[in-house]
């Protein structure tokens, strides 16, 4: 019997990763005439529902291409249960199921259950290729760039080419081609309209050269960006910020004792870069092994609480849970504090 289409794809590097979908969902509209295209999140998608649609026909299409994200949070044994006996029966099913996740692993029961050929970790690039991946892309479009801009632009933009691409074309609608752009282009570009995400509001947070006051004011500015952009819903926040407190947690793990974890440890953390050394290096003097493990409980806690409640209370929750992330160390405040 033929492996199921069923796809792991982990990691860091959204880029390369969104190219590997690209290149089964084409496979698969050639070998079906058209698939029907959904895209969900484990973190607000009932898992049934998801395979309850998988294991019936589409109503447009002779097939079904569908993308579950944040397939770490796949967490509950019953979850688990039927992902695994979708996969080992999907054989001969023109359907497709890949299961993304930014972090390198997920419930092992699952992992040992896709294909060994349909998985793979999508690594970040090293710190001597980004450069030069820079100024190629740059080149390829009809633009050069400058040696300082391309340092200043590594230093603004997360670690991986999905996100590279998206902010150095940003330059292409405002420049003709041939232009070669400088630092006070990127000023202008992307400092002055650099879009949110729980990944700045993170920084926001561990932020060590601020007082907590500071980090306080800055991070419910980002906050209130990010709740007013397209990707404003507060379970996707906590799934972001719930991503950075994990590696933070695996950090002072690697680093516990005196230990110098080796260069392939670092990478499969999601630690394989200077920047995200330097990230967490400071957000670790802010939030120690225990102060993190209680910020992953308050995570947890308001993600719940948001899905029992409703949007009622969503920005109250969230307010307060970066609140108590800064002043109380991921401890709840249970009584008004002037």
């Amino acid at each position: 019997m033929a492996d199921s289409e069923v796809y792991l794809f982990t990691g860091p590097e959204n880029g390369d990763k969104g190219d590997a979908v690209a290149a089964i969902r084409a496979a698969a509209e050639k070998k079906n005439g058209g698939v029907d295209f959904y895209r969900y999140y484990a973190s607000e998608t009932r898992i049934t529902d998801v395979v309850s649609q998988l294991q019936n026909a589409s109503l447009f299409s002779s097939a079904l291409f569908v993308i579950l994200k944040n397939a770490e949070l796949i967490k509950l044994k019953s979850d688990i249960d039927l992902i695994v006996q979708y996969i080992k029966n999907a054989g001969d099913s023109p359907n497709v199921l890949i299961l993304e996740s930014d972090e390198n692993n997920i419930e092992k029961k699952i992992e040992t259950a896709v294909p060994s050929s349909h998985k793979k970790i999508f690594w970040e690039m090293f710190d001597n290729q980004k450069p030069q991946w820079v100024r190629n892309y740059f080149r390829k479009n009809g633009f050069s760039v400058s040696d300082d801009a391309v340092e200043q632009i590594l230093d603004m933009v997360e670690n991986n080419t999905e996100a590279l691409k998206s902010e150095c074309s940003r330059f292409f609608y405002c420049f003709e081609k041939g232009h070669t752009v400088t630092c006070d282009d990127v000023d202008k570009i992307l400092s002055h309209n650099r879009e949110e995400n729980a990944f700045t509001l993170f920084e926001a947070l561990a932020d060590d050269s601020k007082s907590p006051k500071e980090r306080l004011e800055t991070a419910l500015l980002i906050l209130q960006k990010i709740r007013l952009s397209r990707d404003s819903g507060g379970v996707a926040v906590i799934a972001g910020l719930t991503y950075c407190f994990r590696v933070l947690r695996t950090y002072h793990s690697l680093y516990a004792g005196g230990k110098s974890p080796s260069d392939v440890q670092l990478r499969a953390a999601g630690l394989g870069s200077k920047k995200a050394l330097a990230r967490y290096s400071k957000a670790a003097r802010i939030w120690g092994p225990g102060t993190t493990a209680s910020v992953l409980s308050l995570l947890s806690h308001t993600d719940m609480a948001i899905r029992e409640g409703g949007a009622l209370m969503e920005d109250t929750r969230l307010v307060m849970m970066i609140y108590s992330i800064v002043v109380k160390n991921g401890l709840y405040p249970v009584l008004y504090e002037p």
